[in-house]
């Protein structure tokens, strides 16, 4: 099972750690844990690559493994992580809906 805890402050999402397999599949077929994977790296990428956010990060694929924690951000740079990280979890909350079974998710 994948853990996923989503940390808000102030209504912003500032931090996310992702934690485990989700063990839908086997290994390399899992279609489920690939996209899980997919929507939180494509968040990541997006803040720092989009937004340019210095995102801290830390990533250990073969224990299913990745945390992030935004800086404090300015007005406009909050929005456009805001519109990233909300997407994000938009994708996270459809997959736990009909996933969960396989995904924990909880919103801190």
């Amino acid at each position: 099972m994948t853990t996923i805890e989503v940390y808000r402050e102030s209504g912003h999402i500032v931090s996310l750690t992702a934690d485990g397999h989700t063990d839908y599949g086997e290994k390399g077929e899992d279609i489920v844990c690939a996209a899980l994977s997919s929507i939180i790296q494509t968040a990541l990428l997006g803040l720092m690559q989009v937004a340019s956010i210095a995102v801290k990060f830390d990533r250990r694929d073969e224990e299913g493994f990745l945390s992030f924690t935004l800086p404090r951000l300015e007005a406009q740079t909050r929005h456009d992580a805001d519109m990233i990280l909300d997407t994000m979890l938009c994708g996270i909350s459809d997959l736990y809906e009909t996933y969960s079974d396989f995904i924990e998710l909880k919103l801190k």
